[in-house]
C-alpha cells in the first residue's frame, strides 16, 4: 500500500474509528501525526497517545475520548492543505469553525499548535486540519 499523504491517513483511521466509537486506534507515526496527536489532547478530543515501537517508524496508538452519555466529540474532520494544493494563511486571518467551538490545526514554524495558540503567539502557517 502506497502512503503519498500520511496526515489524510491518519485523519481518516481516526475518522473511522470515531464513528464505531473505538477506544484507540493505531496509526503511522510521524512528527507531523504525533504534533496533530498532541493538539488533539491538549484540546480535549482524544484522552492520550503513545509511540509504540516496531521496529520500523512505530505506531502511534490514540486513545478516544467520547462524552458522558458515550456520544462522540469529533464529529467531523476534515484535512484543510492537501499534497496538491497547499493552504497557507496568516494569523490574523485563521479560520474559527463553529463560530469558535471547533479546531483548525496549523502547522507553524514554531511547531504544530490549534488555531488559538497559533492566533496568541501571532503566527499563520499551513492549516492541516479542521476538527468540529
Amino acid at each position: 500500500m502506497s502512503l503519498s499523504d500520511p496526515i489524510a491517513d491518519m485523519l481518516t483511521r481516526v475518522r473511522n474509528a470515531a464513528r464505531i466509537k473505538a477506544k484507540r486506534v493505531d496509526c503511522r507515526n510521524s512528527k507531523i501525526c504525533a504534533g496533530i496527536a498532541q493538539v488533539l489532547k491538549d484540546e480535549g478530543y482524544v484522552s492520550s497517545f503513545s509511540v509504540v515501537d516496531d521496529g520500523r517508524q512505530g505506531i502511534l496508538r490514540v486513545d478516544l475520548r467520547y462524552g458522558p452519555n458515550g456520544e462522540q466529540l469529533i464529529h467531523t474532520l476534515r484535512r484543510e492543505s492537501k499534497p496538491g494544493c497547499r493552504v497557507y494563511t496568516r494569523a490574523d486571518s485563521l479560520p474559527r469553525p463553529l463560530g469558535g467551538l471547533g479546531i483548525t490545526i496549523v502547522s507553524t514554524s514554531g511547531g504544530v499548535m490549534s488555531d488559538r495558540q497559533a492566533r496568541l503567539k501571532h503566527v499563520g502557517g499551513e492549516l492541516l486540519c479542521t476538527v468540529e
